[in-house]
């Protein structure tokens, strides 16, 4: 039994997950706006792993916290992990799915993630982790001020994340995705209603959030660590204007954005060779 269904072969099994923890507003959003396309197992973090990457660290001790979240459908077992996110997908597709899952979904996140923070956004990572076992996977996330990337934040409109989750998953369910595309990260404008449209993007080569010191804080002359903080800093003379930065903060429309597991770089290999073979 799943979700307090039964469990049959003929409905796909959907994986969800997230890095925000098992709790989280966005979790429950999803779920809901996905319920009646499969049948669902929540496997997500017990506490907040935001920026955890794909990470996968060393797990002492700890145990799976099966709870019940209450959904529009049903209410649903939802299974607290005691590690990252990507360990999450692990743990519930090798132990606790009844069957092969036909997809991951990772959110929805609170914050947006284009640019190359794709690489340490735990919402890409638990999606990457699934791709890699061979799932499809969504990452999706929603624009929200900084306040809240570490903390559940009330009254946020997830509808129109909701909304394009769940046409993605019945374009996904219903065909095959392309070769080399393992991934389809979602951001979605924190403006975003049913109205606003979505756009294939390329993932920006920018760095979307800079860390710089705190200037606030002195820097410590003991070898304390420094306090360090961030903030979204883009450089829009440079700005690809096919990206996923620029299509959400500057178009204001919802991207889609194709990753796949491969980060080969795409150059010519004959030529980067010559040039390493001349030292």
């Amino acid at each position: 039994m799943i979700g307090g269904s039964e469990v049959t072969e003929t409905r796909p099994l959907i994986l969800l997950t997230n890095d925000d923890g098992i709790r989280s507003p966005g979790l429950v959003a999803v779920a809901e706006a996905v319920c009646d396309l499969g049948d669902l197992l929540m496997v997500a973090p017990a506490t907040q792993q935001t920026g955890m990457g794909r990470g996968s660290p060393p797990i002492v001790g700890g145990k799976v916290i099966e709870e019940y979240l209450q959904v529009a459908c049903r209410d649903m077992p939802a299974y607290g992990f005691p590690g990252s996110p990507a360990q999450a997908v692990v743990y519930g597709v090798l132990v606790l799915a009844p069957r092969r899952p036909s997809l991951v979904i990772s959110g929805i996140n609170y914050g947006e993630n284009p640019g190359t923070c794709v690489t340490a956004s735990g919402t890409v990572g638990a999606a990457l982790q699934g791709a890699e076992m061979g799932i499809p996977a969504l990452a999706v996330s929603l624009e929200t001020l900084p306040e809240y990337y570490y903390y559940h934040a009330d009254g946020l409109d997830w509808r129109a994340a909701a909304q394009i989750t769940r046409q993605m998953v019945q374009a996904v369910l219903q065909a095959q995705l392309p070769f080399d595309v393992d991934v389809l990260k979602i951001d979605v404008p924190a403006d975003a209603t049913s109205d606003t449209p979505w756009r294939i993007t390329r993932q920006s080569r920018q760095s979307y959030f800079k860390l710089f010191p705190d200037a606030g804080q002195p820097i410590p002359q003991d070898g304390s660590l420094a306090p360090l903080d961030y903030g979204i800093r883009i450089n829009w003379p440079t700005l690809e204007p096919n990206s996923d930065i620029y299509a959400l903060v500057h178009d204001r429309v919802i991207t889609v954005t194709p990753l796949s597991l491969d980060l080969t770089a795409r150059t010519d290999f004959a030529t980067l060779e010559n040039l390493l073979r001349k030292t």
